[in-house]
């Protein structure tokens, strides 16, 4: 019987935006998959040691994450990811990475696809080419990519009615997170602030799960000049959301360009909800997050507390 091609997925970066997609594309073609573990302190140091210092904390992590499946693989998936048309590009570091790792590890076998719409290089497109190289006929690959796109597209419609759901059901104090997924899902970075807000009885809603056509309209309110696809999403968010929730955390690991600039700029324009800006690096302390956290809980309630007694 023929082996199957075993298809390693780094379990960090755009992951977690497209993991639908990726997994049933791959078990559709009737490969293994193999994810990386949840981001641990192992992987981390071992991202850190294949990186150089200017990396941001998420590119360390996902370096260490490549690391881990070296020689465990046929193939590991690494995208290159420019731009979805004009003025809608993503940070630099989608583009670059297929190349850093290439350069860093040797004899790694790469599976990679191009999105750069500008260049005519559209989805449909690299993930035919993906699948030559796999030996898979263009009909194959087009049925798998075809059913992997429509369960990608059910994911998140169904996590978008979930979340607005939650948001009529619940009166408990609501935070919007503004954050990549790579991020607030990555169970180094984001899960202990997460559990933190839980555990203060405070309802997390993730604003990567909004609606992408609603929030990248929504982001002109704010700035209609921003070109960065995944920043329109999640700053859309706010606007979106803007009447549902009590206040907005910022999440963003250093030193990441787009970030810096779009969360300055939201917390400069944006008036009337409280918001806080927490950026991580690998020698962030839980204690000294955790306390920001609370107080930050803590001058939300107050808030809501009077606006509540006022209307009484």
């Amino acid at each position: 019987m023929e082996n199957k091609i075993k298809i390693g997925i780094p379990r960090a970066f755009l992951y977690f935006k497209y993991k639908n997609l990726w997994e049933t594309f791959f078990k559709e073609l009737n490969c293994d998959i193999l994810v990386s573990p949840e981001t641990n302190k192992q992987i981390l140091k071992d991202g850190i040691n294949n990186s150089i210092d200017e990396s941001c904390l998420s590119s360390k992590i996902y370096m260490g994450h490549v690391y881990h499946l070296i020689n465990k693989v046929d193939y590991i998936l690494v995208p290159r990811i420019v731009s979805f048309g004009q003025k809608e590009v993503v940070c630099t570091k989608f583009n670059a990475m297929y190349d850093i790792v290439n350069n860093t590890f040797k004899n790694i076998k790469l599976l990679e696809y191009n999105i750069d719409v500008k260049e005519n290089q559209g989805e449909l497109k690299a993930f035919l080419k993906m699948g030559r190289v796999m030996g898979q006929s263009s009909i194959s690959v087009l049925k798998a990519y075809l059913k992997a796109k429509k369960a990608q597209e059910y994911f998140e419609h169904k996590e978008t009615i979930k979340q607005e759901q939650l948001l009529l059901d619940t009166n408990k104090l609501k935070m919007l997170i503004v954050s990549h997924p790579y991020n607030i899902y990555d169970k180094l970075i984001g899960y202990p602030i997460i559990k933190y807000l839980e555990g203060f009885d405070v309802v997390p809603i993730y604003a990567d799960i909004a609606n992408k056509e609603e929030t990248t309209k929504k982001s002109k309110e704010i700035s209609n000049t921003l070109y960065w696809t995944y920043n329109k999403e999640l700053i859309g968010a706010i606007e979106y959301y803007k009447d549902k929730i009590d206040g907005i955390i910022f999440i963003s690991t250093f030193p990441c360009g787009p970030d810096s600039l779009v969360n300055e700029l939201c917390i400069r324009k944006i008036k009337g909800i409280p918001m806080t800006n927490i950026i991580l690096d690998e020698l962030e302390g839980e204690a000294g997050m955790h306390t920001r956290i609370e107080s930050f809980i803590d001058i939300i309630r107050e808030k809501r507390n009077r606006r509540e007694i006022t209307n009484e």
